[in-house]
């Protein structure tokens, strides 16, 4: 199934550095619309969402600056799973 190229109110997406570097810890967003009278660069966009808690709750209304293609489309089930945890080692000193 190809992938729409618009993102509509309710859209649930994954930002990452694919879609900006600001997105070093990616974030997940519930599109409210994308704002399309704003000019922007061949390939990105402005997007209106609410950024999502672990839990799916909405914690801060955004607009966003990305560039389209690195901006990933979840199942809310997916986007919301807890990310498995990482293992801590031990500082070495010299």
């Amino acid at each position: 199934m190809p992938e729409r190229k618009e993102f509509r109110a309710g859209d649930v997406v994954l930002l990452t550095v694919a879609a900006s570097v600001q997105f070093r810890e990616p974030i997940v967003v519930r599109v409210i619309r994308e704002i399309p009278d704003r000019h922007t660069y061949d390939g990105w966009l402005w997007l209106d969402a609410y950024q999502l808690d672990p839990k799916g709750e909405a914690v801060a209304r955004r607009e966003l600056f990305v560039l389209r293609a690195g901006v990933r489309r979840q199942a809310p089930s997916e986007a919301l799973r807890p990310a498995p945890a990482r293992r801590r080692t031990a500082a070495r000193t010299l």
